[in-house]
């Protein structure tokens, strides 16, 4: 990042008089700082290789690519009306312009949406810096940016496009503008909370569950605020309606009748308990396993930052957001990730005041003549941090679960080339990526997964007994010229692919450890 010549700066149109002050101490332009975060957050998104939740593909990328192409598959939460058209909407116009460019090529389809995404991760990234040179100054701005790039979790999930990764970005911005965020002596520009209050419901509309983000930050401002009736009234309540109407509007024309998805959210999430038929965990889970394996090594620092800082706003929407979605059965730990970014600013305090300290002591020892060859504390724990999430970030984004991505890749310039007519996959459902990947309207069979009642579904008979349900799916197939299955099934289905004449054309690896089913070892792809 380039620093600034003569400490000089422009007042930012959104800064108040006493930020717009302070700012002039920042060595670096927030230009500089945005441009730096787009090209590591671009090169971030070329390095994700790896598989990691379907939802990433088939509740955004997917629906996307039925809008953009006319063919795609609509999993059962569209069918429920419990799914928004916002977020892939906004895919859906980018896959119109590559259409438009004649970009809409394999090797464009696959690595546009996350270089597209990235743009708003950096963004994302931007803010966090601004709110926490707004509230602790440009000493903890630049470490808790430094614990944004490094850490591990960020790097593998910031980029996917989940729509949890663009409602991480709208919760930096809007937190940004949120005047009951800040301190009492730096308070935010007039009109500012209108922004917040826009960007809290479109995330809201994008993703209903940011609500539980929005309620504590709202209670908050309302409990601070002077003006409650105008924040009520004329703020909250035409905005929110606002941003809901036009939302409605956009699912009324794709889904063709009035849908108020928020609602079937609602019902289905937390009165029916549907979320938890995906699997549970222990109340607990969040601290003791998720967020922790999240926040990784820079928990100590994270913990040490809270205390020292005394900031209990950001601290308690931290432990409020954890604490709400722990009462649900059903956990994710993408889920949780616009918080994530929250507790990296308080490993960014942590530094500054290490940073700060041997700035104090390296005065101390050169007044004194003494040399000391040893790293100083700072040092120390950079390289801890770095040296811990790098390989994690690394690993997790180019070697584990990279399996069903890189068979979809092939089969994707196979079929380009006229070689793929049609595929079945034999395996668990939603495994691989679909359609936006292939980019081809050929006859594709996946294994089906809709919840139906506690009876089991195709996935779940498959995964039972693979050669009997295979013998028995392939009475009514039309014969697919390529198959795709795990390795741990295909032991079991060697003498029924053979029968039907398929011989083995690629291995792709997948993974050297299990995570929820027996070791995936490696994906094969089976041609007639």
């Amino acid at each position: 990042m380039r620093q600034r010549k003569n400490g000089s700066s422009i007042k930012h149109p959104n800064l108040s008089d006493a930020e717009a002050k302070s700012q002039k101490k920042s060595p670096y332009s927030l230009k500089d700082v945005f441009l730096t975060c787009l090209g590591f957050r671009m090169l971030n998104a070329l390095l994700i290789q790896t598989y990691f939740n379907p939802d990433e593909h088939w509740q955004a990328l997917e629906v996307a690519h039925r809008i953009a192409f006319g063919y795609g598959h609509l999993t059962w939460e569209w069918e429920e009306g419990i799914r928004s058209y916002l977020h892939p909407m906004m895919f859906a116009l980018f896959y119109k312009l590559l259409a438009l460019l004649r970009l809409d090529i394999p090797c464009v389809m696959i690595k546009a949406p996350r270089l597209l995404q990235s743009i708003f991760s950096a963004v994302g990234d931007l803010y966090l810096y601004k709110l926490s040179f707004v509230l602790f100054g440009d000493g903890v701005a630049k470490w808790a940016l430094f614990s944004q790039l490094a850490n591990w979790f960020m790097f593998f999930c910031f980029n996917r496009t989940f729509s949890n990764s663009l409602e991480t970005t709208l919760t930096l911005v809007g937190l940004y503008y949120w005047p009951s965020v800040r301190s009492s002596l730096n308070k935010a520009p007039s009109g500012s909370r209108k922004w917040g209050l826009a960007l809290a419901a479109l995330a809201c509309a994008i993703r209903p569950t940011s609500a539980v983000t929005w309620v504590y930050v709202g209670l908050l401002e309302l409990y601070l605020t002077h003006d409650r009736l105008r924040f009520i009234f004329v703020e909250l309540i035409p905005i929110g309606s606002v941003v809901l109407g036009i939302t409605c509007l956009l699912d009324r024309l794709m889904y063709d009748s009035w849908v108020l998805v928020p609602l079937n959210f609602l019902k289905f999430n937390f009165l029916s308990s549907g979320g938890d038929y995906y699997g549970t965990h222990k109340w607990h889970w969040y601290f003791t396993q998720g967020f922790t394996v999240m926040v990784f090594t820079f928990l100590p620092f994270c913990v040490a930052g809270i205390i020292k800082s005394k900031y209990w706003k950001l601290s308690g929407l931290i432990l409020w957001v954890l604490g709400l979605y722990s009462i649900l059965g059903h956990k994710e730990f993408r889920f949780v990730l616009p918080v994530l970014p929250i507790s990296l600013i308080f490993v960014g305090y942590s530094l500054a005041a290490l940073d700060e300290r041997d700035s104090r002591n390296g005065a101390k020892k050169r007044s004194s003549c003494i040399c000391n060859k040893w790293p100083s504390r700072k040092q120390l724990a950079i390289f801890f941090l770095l040296a811990s999430n790098i390989p994690m970030a690394l690993y997790m984004s180019l070697i584990h679960q990279r399996g069903t991505e890189d068979a979809m890749n092939y089969l994707s310039k196979e079929a380009a080339k006229g070689k793929v007519k049609s595929i079945v996959f034999l395996m668990p459902c939603h495994a691989t990526p679909y359609y936006s990947t292939l980019h081809n309207n050929l006859p594709m069979r996946f294994l089906d997964c809709t919840p139906n009642k506690g009876m089991p579904t195709e996935s779940d008979r498959f995964m039972m007994d693979p050669v009997s349900f295979a013998v028995d799916f392939a009475k009514n197939w039309s014969h697919p010229s390529h198959i795709v299955l795990f390795d741990s099934e295909e032991r079991h289905l060697k003498d029924f692919l053979i029968s039907h004449s398929f011989r083995e054309v690629r291995r792709f690896f997948h993974a050297h450890f299990k995570v929820d089913r027996d070791l995936q070892a490696s994906v094969v792809v089976y041609a007639d």
